[in-house]
């Protein structure tokens, strides 16, 4: 099973190290196979691998994928630790692969040096690029050399493991930050609601906010996450089987469910659906299930602290039974809801002021477009009225050439008179008849007293 699987939860530096334990002989575990259905390694492989969220993801998995396939680093990875891999010690038997995988790391490379200089430029490109700095945006694509572009070097190995490394141990972090600005925006718009209503409509909704809240609060005991009535619970509702035939080594390898062995945080985040189903439904107005997610990710952030010995993001047969053998297993507390709001007041007010600065430059920032616009629309007016003008003086051009270009026709009704030459012609070499002279050279007789 390829360590990708886990890729999404530890980084490469776990997820090297889980590679290491997946391909050493894993310990046989006892299970009814009446009950437990088991893949073949083939079904296993074929799983599909949850994406990192790194925005060099794709890199990421063809790397490593890449090196799975070198038999000599793959022993290296087989003797190394964790801290050999995090230190980048690991990333100097790069040296010794073989010519054919550093020949497709090199491309590979390439082709990733390509595309962030494509989204490079196209950053450059956008209508607030006189504020980037091409060099802190450079800075910012720190899981490779960019001084040497064209070939993959152990330098590339150890900046993609430590960038990893340090981008999905913040992962967590991130979620928690996320819920906590949606929180922070759902009282913001509720308060900015409340300003529009009456002093007897705002009462009125402030009584049924308070409700909602306690209507909430009224669900079933919730069990503490990774005891034993909580898998229990999971063991009968969701695997459907006695109670009684409990079995912790059954129970681990029915719900590792891409069958490496490990269950990682994905996989344990799974078993708190039923419980987290006893106080959050999709169809109540007062469950938010953005707050159900949060909850899920406390559960698991408690199990794994509890749990996780060797702090490896991945919770191993051995630590799984050695959790069961404890007093917190067998007699634990109650788990508490978070109920309280997870900011404070003056970061709220901190929230808002920084909403009301951003919507600020945004109301000038349209005005600004608004006025470009209004000059651009008088331009483009002005603009057509000379192209009109310019269109009237070519046609009046035109008019006029063809004019003088057209002989003289007499207008209907006009007496023609053709002219006559000096020797009495009628045009050209023509006589005039006898007793037809023109008036012009017949003398005008007196006429008699």
């Amino acid at each position: 099973m390829s360590p990708l699987r886990r890729m999404r939860w530890a980084g490469l530096g776990g997820l090297l190290l889980a590679y290491i334990l997946v391909r050493a002989q894993a310990v046989p575990i006892d299970t009814d196979k009446t009950k437990v259905k088991v893949g073949t390694p083939e079904e296993a492989q074929k799983a599909e691998y949850p994406d990192t969220g790194l925005y060099y993801d794709r890199y990421f998995r063809q790397v490593v994928e890449i090196l799975e396939t070198d038999k000599h680093f793959r022993e290296k990875m087989q003797a190394a630790d964790i801290e050999d891999i995090k230190s980048g010690k690991i990333s100097r038997e790069l040296d010794l692969v073989g010519h054919h995988i550093r020949t497709k790391l090199d491309e590979l490379k390439r082709q990733e040096v390509s595309r962030l200089r494509m989204l490079i430029k196209a950053k450059l490109s956008g209508p607030e690029s006189s504020a980037i700095d091409r060099k802190a945006l450079i800075k910012q694509f720190n899981h490779l050399n960019h001084m040497n572009p064209n070939s993959f070097e152990p330098q590339d190995l150890d900046m993609l493991i430590k960038a990893a490394t340090k981008d999905l141990e913040n992962f967590d972090k991130e979620r928690h930050d996320e819920y906590k600005r949606y929180e922070m925006m759902k009282e913001h718009e509720r308060r900015e609601h409340l300003k529009t209503l009456t002093e007897e409509q705002r009462k009125a909704e402030e009584a049924k906010y308070e409700e909602m809240k306690k209507k909430h609060k009224d669900h079933p005991k919730i069990n503490h996450p990774g005891s034993q009535d909580q898998l229990k619970e999971v063991w009968q509702e969701t695997d459907g089987l006695d109670p009684n035939d409990f079995d912790p080594k059954t129970f681990f390898k029915l719900h590792d469910t891409n069958g490496d062995n490990f269950l990682d945080e994905q996989e344990l985040e799974a078993l708190f659906t039923k419980e987290l189903e006893k106080a959050y439904d999709s169809k109540n107005e007062e469950d938010d299930m953005v707050e159900m997610e949060e909850e899920r990710l406390r559960m698991r952030e408690h199990v794994m602290n509890e749990v996780d010995v060797n702090k490896d993001r991945l919770l191993d047969l051995q630590e799984f039974l050695a959790a069961t053998q404890k007093k917190e297993f067998l007699e634990p507390d109650g788990w508490e809801m978070q109920e309280e709001q997870p900011y404070t007041e003056e970061e709220l007010l901190e929230f808002e002021r920084h909403i009301s600065q951003t919507e600020d430059d945004l109301k000038r920032k349209k005005e600004d477009l608004d006025r470009q616009q209004e000059e651009l629309e008088k331009q483009q007016q002005h603009i057509q009225a000379q192209r009109q003008e310019l269109q009237q003086v070519v046609q009046q051009m035109e008019q006029k050439k063809q004019q003088q270009s057209l002989p003289s026709i007499p207008e209907p009704g006009s007496q023609y008179q053709p002219a006559v030459d000096h020797a009495g012609h009628l045009g050209v070499g023509k006589p005039l008849p006898p007793g037809h002279l023109p008036e012009a050279v017949v003398p005008h007789s007196q006429s008699a007293p």
